[in-house]
């Protein structure tokens, strides 16, 4: 199969020669008959180099894993770690489950969708900034907690520490 299309030309997505290979040896830890087992870590690929999985990502993988789109969509809708659009250099996940809610994660959600003036599944005007609810970030205990580019936890979000961080990553996101 060709990088940038498929067999019946349905995807116009390329990867690069690295990523082409790390897709490889993330399928060659199953069985050849269970190479869709791979899916989520290969849509984890798929957003490290294009920054969110598209349609047609997800067709090309279907079809490079051998298994029906839909099913690709449907692992890539399920798990909020994969953005379906592109969205800001940062991203920001905030709790609002029942843990969180009860703590303040709502009106932590509320209180940085007035600071970025930005509604919540949006990108703050500059592109910088991506707010996102989450369902459950498994750390209920420091409810109401956030995640930043679903890498780094921030627990115990009171407004202060919300304006902390906002200003924090605009100055970061001013530097490059």
């Amino acid at each position: 199969m060709s990088n940038s299309a498929m067999k019946d030309g349905s995807s116009n997505v390329s990867f690069s020669a690295q990523t082409l290979a790390l897709f490889e040896k993330e399928v060659a830890k199953y069985p050849p008959e269970r190479r869709q087992a791979a899916v989520i870590a290969c849509l984890t690929l798929v957003q490290q180099e294009h920054g969110h999985v598209s349609s047609d990502s997800e067709l090309w993988l279907a079809h490079y894993l051998g298994m029906p789109a839909i099913a690709v969509h449907e692992v890539a809708t399920f798990y909020n770690m994969f953005n379906l659009e592109p969205v800001g250099r940062f991203k920001i996940n905030v709790c609002t489950n029942l843990s969180c809610q009860l703590r303040g994660g709502q009106k932590a959600l509320e209180h940085l969708s007035q600071k970025l003036n930005v509604s919540p599944g949006r990108t703050t005007s500059d592109g910088l900034i991506r707010l996102e609810p989450a369902e459950c970030l498994g750390a209920c205990a420091d409810a109401p907690v956030l995640l930043v580019n679903d890498t780094h936890m921030c627990s115990f979000m009171d407004n202060d520490k919300l304006d902390q961080l906002v200003d924090a990553l605009h100055k970061e996101g001013a530097q490059t």
